[in-house]
């Protein structure tokens, strides 16, 4: 993997974005109700002040739909990450925005600066659920902006939502294989989470939205997963980035928020692949080595050594020791099966 890559995130607050999404409180996600210019000034000083020499470093313009905003703050936000590009202090700038708010002026303007990624918050790539989600777009329309985004020379990282309004299983499946397709160089997922003062809260009230359970949340979620996985797509992220806002019960007052909803999600991955291989060999009995991919032991053990206990339990396994090898890449899996104690 080499060096640690640093995002220094900078959050734009609800600007520029006339749609009122139901899921959506940016005030909330952002933590900031306006925006200084300075202010992103000496946020990045300050992250940078604490990252090390030779780290490869970028600044992320998140929180809100940064093409959205108006024309003349987006030019001065880059051309000041430009001046830390210029002076070698980072490597590069990403951004977030929505499909809608891509074209090939603005396009244009990214490209005259040291732009790599754009990560469009597509959610769902069904007509029904952007509908129901007051997304404001089309399928077509975000297909059309993943195509132009690529097309520009950007790398495309695509956001997507589990359990949106009238979503289910099979078109978020369907949304993953889309991103894929279009495509993305990455992957983010989000299971939805309900904030308070959004229409997504009114809704629920009312008997009309009934948020995820933790469980359900880790099943859709693997699904995806598992998409991706099979594109070769990464998923960077997986659920809101933890912080005491995000995790207050007044604030996030219902969905799937569990702050280790991605690690669960892999790990229930980890489970599917492992069992298939072990019933492939038809395993009975003695011990197993697994081999999986260099960092992801504490994935395929399962939190607490859940899918150890449950492989052993099913398999009638006395022992099971995860390792790690070099070229094994995402979720794949190697076995090696000792019929006695010896390993």
């Amino acid at each position: 993997m080499g060096s640690k890559h640093v995002n220094i995130p900078i959050f734009i607050p609800h600007l520029g974005c006339p749609n009122n999404c139901v899921f959506c409180n940016q005030h909330t996600i952002s933590g900031h109700g306006e925006f200084e210019l300075v202010r992103a000034r000496r946020e990045i000083d300050e992250a940078l002040s604490t990252i090390g020499e030779g780290v490869p470093t970028e600044i992320a313009f998140f929180g809100g739909s940064f093409t959205g905003i108006e024309r003349e703050l987006m030019i001065a936000l880059l051309e000041l990450a430009e001046e830390y590009v210029r002076a070698g202090r980072v490597s590069e700038i990403r951004l977030s925005t929505r499909p809608d708010y891509i074209d090939s002026e603005i396009l244009s303007i990214l490209s005259r600066y040291s732009v790599k990624t754009v990560e469009l918050g597509l959610q769902s790539l069904d007509d029904g659920v952007l509908s129901a989600s007051h997304r404001g777009h089309d399928r077509l329309c975000a297909l059309e902006a993943c195509r132009a985004v690529k097309e520009a020379g950007f790398s495309l990282i695509g956001q997507m939502m589990i359990g949106l309004p009238l979503s289910d299983a099979d078109k978020e499946i369907a949304t993953a294989e889309l991103i894929c397709k279009a495509g993305a160089d990455g992957a983010r997922v989000y299971p939805t989470v309900v904030f308070a003062d959004t229409e997504l809260a009114c809704m629920m009230e009312r008997g009309e939205y009934q948020p995820l359970l933790l469980d359900d949340a880790v099943e859709r979620t693997k699904n995806v997963l598992a998409v991706f996985d099979r594109y070769g797509v990464p998923c960077i992220r997986v659920g809101l980035c933890a912080s005491e806002n995000l995790s207050d019960a007044s604030v996030a007052i219902a969905g799937a928020n569990h702050v280790a909803i991605g690690e669960m999600a892999m790990s229930a991955l980890y489970l599917d692949r492992i069992s298939a291989e072990l019933d492939r060999l038809a395993i009975r009995g003695g011990g197993v080595k697994i081999y999986v991919a260099r960092g992801a032991t504490s994935k395929a053990v399962g939190q607490k050594k859940i899918n150890k206990v449950k492989i052993c339990e099913k398999y009638g396994l006395e022992w099971v020791k995860v390792l790690e090898k070099n070229e094994i890449i995402g979720y794949n899996i190697l076995v090696e099966h000792f019929a006695d104690r010896q390993y």
